[in-house]
């Protein structure tokens, strides 16, 4: 049977090897990222407001005229 104390410090010594060879975004990159990803949610959640907004309307404009 494997030791997981042993398969554990492996497993951590390679994934901090992996992570020194990564490249890292530099400051400027991760505020101009962080910026895209804030009007995108913005965006995005404008359309779903306006999208459940006009259907929740037209459902309910729908039953009162079947009624």
């Amino acid at each position: 049977m494997k030791n997981p104390f042993k398969s554990a410090r492996v497993f951590y010594g390679e994934t901090v090897t992996e992570l020194k060879k990564a490249t890292w975004p530099t400051k400027k990159e991760l505020q101009e990222s962080t910026v895209v990803v804030l009007v995108g949610i913005v965006i995005l959640g404008s359309f779903i407001t306006l999208t459940d907004f006009s259907l929740a309307n037209w459902v309910e404009y729908i039953t009162g005229v079947v009624r």
